[in-house]
Formats: C-alpha cells, sequence, structure tokens
C-alpha cells in the first residue's frame, strides 16, 4: 500500500493522451469513408504518418477493432472492416430508444438559452446545406443531437448513443450526398417541436429522422456494395 508520502509525490494523470488522439483520428477517417472499409492499415504506417511511436497506434487499432471498425489479422495487415447492416441496426435501434425519451425530457426542461444555442447550430447548418458541404454538415449533425442531450441533463445518455450510433455514421455520412436538405428539414422539425413542448411530437420527430436510414440503406448498399459485409 502507498504512504501519504509517497501519494503526494505522485502527478495527476492527463485524461487526453496520444492514444485517444490517435484514435479519434482514426475513428473519423473511418466515418468519414476517408478510409473506406477494406483499407489496409500497419501500425509502423500510422505511426509514421501521424507522427507518434507504434504503441498508442497498437492501443487505438485495439479500440477500433473492439468496436467493430478494424479488423486485426496476426502476421497481416489489419483492415478496414466493412459495415454490418446488422450492427446499423441495433445502432438505430438503440440510439431511438435514448433520444426518443430525451426529446420528451427536453421538452420540460430546456430554456430560452437553450433553444437559441440550439438554433445556433441550425443557423450553420443551413450554411453547411447551401453550400452543399456533406463533411461540416455531418459534424453538425452530431453536435446538434448532442446538444439537445446535454442541455436536457442527459448528457451521460449521449455517451451512450454516441459509442452507438458510429455504426450508423458510415451509412449516414453516405445518405448525405442525396438527402441532406431532408436531414436538415428533419433537425427543424425536431426543433419545432422542443419549442412547442410538444412531448409526442417530438419523440415522433426522432422517430422518422432517425428512421430514415432503413430506407436510405437499400440506395445506399446498392451503390456501394463492395463496402457491405455479407449479414444483411
Amino acid at each position: 500500500m502507498l504512504n501519504s508520502k509517497a501519494l503526494s509525490v505522485l502527478e495527476p494523470i492527463q485524461r487526453s493522451s496520444v492514444a485517444d488522439s490517435v484514435f479519434e483520428e482514426l475513428h473519423r477517417q473511418i466515418l468519414r469513408l476517408e478510409l473506406p472499409p477494406g483499407t489496409r492499415l500497419s501500425e509502423f504506417d500510422v505511426a509514421r504518418a501521424l507522427g507518434v511511436s507504434r504503441q498508442p497506434v497498437r492501443d487505438a487499432f485495439y479500440r477500433l477493432s473492439k468496436l467493430g471498425f478494424l479488423t486485426i489479422r496476426p502476421q497481416r495487415a489489419t483492415v478496414v472492416s466493412a459495415i454490418s447492416e446488422r450492427a446499423v441496426m441495433q445502432a438505430r435501434f438503440i440510439r431511438l430508444s435514448i433520444e426518443a425519451e430525451t426529446a420528451r425530457v427536453a421538452c420540460k426542461t430546456l430554456t430560452e438559452e437553450d433553444f437559441s444555442a440550439i438554433e445556433a447550430i441550425i443557423d450553420q447548418q443551413a450554411a453547411a446545406v447551401a453550400a452543399h458541404d456533406p463533411a461540416k454538415f455531418h459534424d453538425l449533425d452530431d453536435q446538434f443531437h448532442r446538444e439537445i442531450c446535454e442541455r436536457s441533463g442527459t448528457g451521460f445518455a449521449w455517451e451512450t448513443a454516441r459509442e452507438m450510433k458510429s455504426h450508423m455514421d458510415r451509412v449516414r455520412f453516405l445518405s448525405l450526398s442525396f438527402a441532406l436538405e431532408h436531414a436538415f428539414a428533419e433537425h427543424k422539425d425536431i426543433l419545432a417541436a422542443l419549442r412547442s413542448r410538444d412531448e409526442e411530437r417530438a419523440a415522433e420527430m426522432v422517430r422518422i429522422h432517425l428512421s430514415r436510414i432503413l430506407h436510405q440503406i437499400v440506395r445506399i448498399r446498392g451503390e456501394n456494395a463492395a463496402y457491405f459485409s455479407d449479414d444483411g
């Protein structure tokens, strides 16, 4: 057991680490299809590209593999995993359950200051739509949903939703090539329902928004068959 004197010389652990940064960067590139399914990765090449040692890359690879985004094959190249339609549908179910209930809570708790902050995100989304910038809109989409959770006091639920929704994100990103305006319109519908304090309508608007993927995935899989696994 450490005594008090020994404890006094310990330094606080930094929450952010090189491994976290490597993980976040690879995670972002995978979700945006900058590293599409089938991309071969090596610890050495990634470490050299990011200017880090191989250990944080190895740690990031492991975390991504546990989430289902990398397939690590001993003595062979690590590969970005194909999109699992089953995982996408499971993620949608969990995310809808969380966010529909969050919408009900938000109707009771959001203040005028909260609505102003969310409307500012909507304004930024409008600019992204006008510029037809899917990458920017995708980031703002994430921010919109997170802001509602955090400002309604259910930020803890967002952490669960965030991890699960990653399996939707690659499909969502691909959908923005043809459904940018639809996604934006649905965000405005959700905000209008929250402003009206109509819990049932707010939950329904979230359900409609998060269920759009059920139809979009058919088109996306047809146009990007090589990106998908055979578990659908």
